[in-house]
């Protein structure tokens, strides 16, 4: 299996059973942050981030101890009368579980319809270098938005 293809499968194993499965939880490693990790063999994962409704963090792959790949992301409740973090949260891990599970990739292309709102994920570019958004509609207005951008880290 080709290195890429196999970080690629890492990482879909990894957020599924972090954020998306409900486990993982580390303790803080630094000041106020919220991490989940995981680890197979040689491979070790960290999602480590920061505040709530509004929120910021950084996921990160090691391989043998060295950084292999790392995504930033920015996420935030846009219409707090439509949509709370609670709702929002349970539309994501809704629509990424099937994502993971359907497509077995982590970036874009998604549509998922789900009780508390609509959520669309776009993004370019593959496992080395993208970038991406995802949104929440919620009675046809845009309710939550995440911004995220990553890929290979390289010496």
């Amino acid at each position: 299996m080709a290195a890429l293809e196999a970080l690629r499968e890492f990482i879909v194993e990894a957020k599924s059973k972090t954020y998306v499965g409900g486990g993982g939880q580390r303790p803080s490693s630094r000041p106020g942050s919220h991490d989940i990790g995981y680890e197979r063999d040689s491979w070790r994962y960290l999602d480590s981030y920061f505040g709530g409704t509004d929120f910021a963090g950084q996921e990160t792959v090691w391989q043998n101890d060295e950084p292999h790949w790392a995504m930033n992301y920015f996420g935030r409740i846009i219409r707090p009368d439509l949509i709370n973090g609670e709702k929002a949260g349970v539309v994501i891990r809704a629509a990424l579980q099937a994502m993971y599970r359907d497509k077995r990739h982590f970036l874009g292309g998604t549509e998922f319809r789900h009780a508390h709102g609509y959520y669309i994920d776009n993004s370019r570019g593959d496992t080395s270098h993208f970038s991406g958004h995802e949104v929440i509609f919620v009675d046809g207005e845009e309710a939550y938005e995440l911004d995220y951008r990553g890929g290979l880290i390289r010496r």
